[in-house]
């Protein structure tokens, strides 16, 4: 393996692939850098002198300027080294579309058909409360069902989709709580669902279900607390009646064209833009040659590297909506007076990224190069198969449950530093380096630090990991799964009552 990367030929800096050692020398574009002190792995060093105020130059992009001279050899990152970013931009119209590299192979993975013409890749059974209230009732109605069933089959497995809201929210607050819920009760993942109520929150039941249509009642059923005397029992009763119902429940071929799956990353560190994120844009753009589809989340993470998504825009209806997207996503910011910058987080910092630039250039490999079809905002579900870009924050477990609730049956989820968390769809996490994967196991589910090995084709790395997705499409589980870690986190903006 080498010991430093230059990723771009116009770049003034290279990764470090190990820890470096002050007074070490080595050969970068025809000149013998030594390094001043030592430098941590995924950190930068500078391979050409920078003068106050100069651009630092990564993935042929800027990622901020240097706030002091900084010769060849030395350590470049937070401090000496600043965003060039501040409020909202006005951008211009210009494509530059490429054509996918790859062809459709006419693949086929094994889902579950709905009645509505959607494909699920699990078969599970779910309560989804109106309301915070009901959590512990939707526990234990779930306890005794398994309980008294023994065999849940076809299910894969039960979940209970525990939440805090659905009373005492306002506006966007309440709508998005509302909008989250119903999505998540017609996701194809979802072989039964019971909606459960309290009977008093603002998230009623009557309105609640005039934001369903098409119900299969056989599938579908709803219990309001307040009104039965004994909730349990009732609950019970209803899942058990939808359990009878879905006994025939089997997997069936099904084209891979009707994959929708998330891109998502967290816990970035410097090699989140040269192994992993690059491996979810090839796999995306091959997924796209297959009819399918895939979703580009976390706004905040997209700042700094916006354009090259607006060049990609298939209309200029896409590229105002992009347009809209960013700026809009910054000046929620800056109505409550944060700086639009605030990222990355403490643990990205010491795993070597440097300004929000760095991040989102590497961040926004995960969409590949393939035409930007569609943005959609916060709780709207996909209409168009292709890359589609969606409006969530850059937290973790909120924009994973806003993909997940979009229709996607997967969230592919790259780290460098490792999380053992999973939205309610299964959450395959991807290590940017061997060291993780290794160290974490029973969290990685695929390794993509295998690219920085010499000896290890790119090309075969992607094919492995299709194949894996496929496993996990028929119905492999993934870590979050066989952990029981399954979390739906909603976006919260206003206030409480």
């Amino acid at each position: 393996m080498k010991d430093i990367l230059q990723i771009h030929e116009q770049d003034n800096i290279a990764l470090a692939l190990r820890k470096l050692s002050k007074d070490e020398r080595f050969n970068v574009k025809g000149a013998e850098i030594v390094i001043k002190q030592d430098v941590e792995r995924g950190h930068k060093v500078a391979i050409e002198a920078l003068q106050t105020g100069d651009d630092v130059i990564k993935y042929g992009f800027p990622i901020g300027h240097v706030v002091q001279a900084v010769e060849p050899g030395e350590w470049v990152h937070t401090h000496n080294t600043k965003t060039n970013l501040s409020g909202t931009q006005e951008y211009r119209y210009g494509r530059k579309l490429v054509e996918n590299p790859f062809e459709n192979e006419k693949l086929t993975f094994k889902g579950y058909k709905r009645e509505n013409g959607t494909v699920g890749i699990r078969n599970e059974l779910w309560i989804v409360p109106t309301v915070g209230c009901v959590n512990g009732i939707a526990e234990k109605i779930i306890k005794r069902f398994e309980k008294e069933v023994g065999d849940i089959a076809p299910f894969d497995s039960t979940l209970v989709f525990k939440h805090n809201y659905g009373c005492s929210q306002l506006g966007d607050d309440h709508e998005n709580t509302k909008q989250i819920l119903l999505n998540a009760v017609n996701h194809p993942n979802a072989g039964g669902v019971l909606v459960l109520g309290l009977g008093c929150e603002n998230n009623e039941m009557a309105e609640f279900k005039k934001g369903l249509s098409n119900i299969d009642e056989n599938r579908i059923k709803f219990l309001v607390s307040q009104d039965v005397t004994d909730e349990i029992e009732a609950g019970v009763n209803l899942v058990k009646d939808i359990h009878e119902y879905a006994v025939n429940d089997k997997r069936e071929d099904v084209p891979l064209s009707e994959l929708k799956i998330g891109l998502k990353c967290g816990g970035s560190d410097g090699f989140s833009g040269i192994t992993a994120n690059p491996l979810l844009g090839r796999f995306s753009d091959f997924l796209i040659a297959q009819g399918g589809t895939t979703v580009l989340t976390e706004v905040p993470e997209m700042f700094g590297a916006e354009t090259i998504l607006m060049e990609r825009t298939i209309n200029e209806e896409v590229f105002h909506k992009t347009v809209a997207l960013i700026n809009d996503f910054k000046e929620y910011f800056m109505k409550f007076e944060q700086p639009v910058y605030e990222n990355p987080s403490p643990g990205n910092k010491a795993g070597g990224i440097t300004t929000l630039e760095d991040k989102s250039l590497g961040c926004t490999q995960k969409a590949g190069s393939s035409p930007v079809v569609d943005v959609l905002k916060y709780g709207e579900v996909l209409d168009k198969k292709g890359l589609n870009l969606l409006s969530a924050p850059g937290n973790d477990l909120i924009a994973s449950s806003a993909l997940a609730a979009a229709g996607c049956q997967m969230v592919l989820f790259t780290t460098g530093r490792g999380t053992p968390f999973g939205t309610f769809v299964p959450t395959m996490k991807v290590s940017t380096n061997t060291a993780i994967f290794e160290n974490k196991p029973h969290w990685i589910d695929f390794n993509a630090g295998t690219l920085l090995e010499d000896d290890v084709s790119p090309d075969a790395v992607l094919r492995s990991f299709i194949d894996y997705i496929i496993q996990v499409a028929n119905g492999e589980c993934v870590n979050n799964e066989k952990n029981d870690f399954r979390e739906l986190a909603i976006f919260k903006t206003g206030v409480t009552l």
